[in-house]
């Protein structure tokens, strides 16, 4: 074998082995070469090296013109060093071109690797032609990472700086999950059951609202799996994190029962203005609904996109009482005019400010004058009740703290309003009311403007133990 073809045999191997085009192989070469060529042509102005392809003879060339042949061997000490430092940069660029684009593609995929080491806190993973980093904040809590084990992760972005490339890894991630049921679930694949919303507290627990677009394949029972099979792979590598399934529901009523199943609810009352949701529940089903540290809840009003409020029957019953009391309290108007101020919507102060001037003089027996009369006393009633509940909260959350993971705790969530002695809820938003009465701790419950029903329907499975935990 000629020394021109054991050159293009190295090409090729190179090629196979790096993943690199076998053109920018040769035309990295070629730039080599010309560096090199430069120490004995120092007087050639247009210098340039060419290649053959088929054959490996390499030819110097001024401009388009061929002159000589090259003879890589007579290269001098010098000159062979530096074809080899600009050969290796060369090749180095390309490489790393090869591995960006690679990886790059893989963005938004699961990747498999071995734990290679653990420095302050950060993952490094060997996943292939590269090496992935798994910061802390992308780690699930709950797991330990120890160098040679096998991990799977979720690639969220990759970077390139000089010719180094970052790939950040993450276990965390929501569609780690919705990529997990993808592989495990033949049907997910197949777009027949499509998973329509996915929230995830990573570590503990995740919902995943699902549907089927055809009648014959049960979402739920296409994700479980015979006797959960399906379900328990992807659990098991989450490290054991929850994992409900509910059914999708272009109903917000059914959507809701399904996402707080498997606690019984009574009925629902829905702010459509605002996107809230008062959920009411027996009391033997409060703590069920609202879950541990009221993660159940949580969960559900981020799958649902609804706010969601539980209360029990008696707390509601009380809320009713005390809104009845604030709208008779109103000066100037008699029995009739607060059934049918109750009858549109107007249930309490709140909801009097609410829904404004402009609705209360739509009510027969309010004109203009009444309705800012009844508005400013409303406003006034409702600060002075601020201040009342900042005090009640206050001694709660004092309560509380002296007997921690009683029932009062469970309620101290994000979605979930705190509860007071009379049963009233945490104000839902602060920016719906007058900048005057924004305050952060403060209680107050707001307008309802529509009641549904309890509807007949099978909650949401399903686990491997029937329920929606797994």
């Amino acid at each position: 074998m000629s020394i021109n073809e054991d050159f293009l045999r190295h090409i090729d191997s190179l090629h196979r082995e790096k993943g690199i085009d076998r053109e920018q192989l040769i035309e990295s070469i070629e730039a080599a070469l010309v560096s090199a060529a430069r120490k004995r042509y120092p007087k050639v102005e247009e210098l340039r090296v060419r290649i053959d392809r088929k054959s490996g003879v390499i030819r110097l060339l001024d401009g388009d013109i061929p002159f000589d042949v090259m003879d890589p061997a007579t290269f001098g000490r010098i000159a062979a060093q530096t074809a080899r430092q600009v050969m290796i940069q060369r090749i180095r660029e390309a490489e790393s071109d090869v591995v960006y684009e690679e990886f790059t593609a893989k963005i938004g995929t699961i990747v498999n690797g071995v734990i290679q080491r653990v420095e302050r806190g950060t993952v490094i993973c060997n996943i292939g032609k590269s090496d992935g980093i798994l910061p802390r904040q992308e780690q699930i809590p709950s797991e330990n990472y120890r160098p040679n084990e096998r991990i799977r992760a979720y690639v969220t972005q990759v970077r390139k700086k000089g010719n180094k490339i970052i790939i950040i890894l993450s276990r965390t991630h929501p569609d780690l999950v919705r990529e997990l049921f993808e592989l495990e679930v033949p049907e997910i694949y197949e777009r027949i059951v499509e998973i329509k919303v996915m929230v995830r507290e990573p570590g503990y627990r995740t919902k995943i609202a699902v549907y089927s677009s055809d009648s014959r394949v049960d979402a739920v029972g296409a994700c479980v799996g015979v006797r959960g099979s399906r379900i328990r792979n992807i659990v098991e590598e989450l490290g054991g994190e929850k994992i409900d399934i509910v059914r999708w529901n272009e109903s917000p009523e059914l959507f809701i029962r399904n996402a707080l199943s498997p606690s019984l609810i009574d009925h629902i009352e829905f702010d459509r203005n605002h996107q809230r949701a008062r959920v009411i529940v027996p009391e033997e089903q409060l703590s069920l609904a609202i879950g541990r540290k009221g993660q159940n809840v949580r969960l559900s009003s981020r799958l649902t996109g609804w706010n969601l409020d539980i209360m029990t029957i008696n707390q509601h019953s009380a809320w009713l009482e005390k809104g009845r009391k604030e709208i008779a309290s109103l000066p100037g108007i008699n029995e009739s005019i607060v059934n049918n101020m109750q009858l549109v919507g107007f249930g309490s102060f709140h909801d009097i400010m609410e829904l404004g001037i402009d609705r209360l003089k739509e009510i027969k027996g309010i004109g203009e004058k009444k309705a800012q009369e009844i508005y400013n006393f409303a406003v006034e009633g409702y600060r002075k009740r601020l201040e009342t509940d900042s005090r009640e909260l206050a001694e709660a959350k004092e309560s509380r703290t002296s007997r921690p993971g009683g029932p009062g705790e469970l309620l101290t969530t994000e979605a979930v309003p705190l509860e007071t002695a009379e049963g009233d809820l945490a104000l839902p938003e602060a920016e719906a009311l007058p900048e005057a009465l924004t305050e952060p701790e403060a209680l107050a419950e707001e307008s309802v403007v529509e009641v549904s029903q309890p509807v007949e329907e099978e909650p949401a499975v399903s686990g491997v133990d029937g329920t929606t935990g797994i």
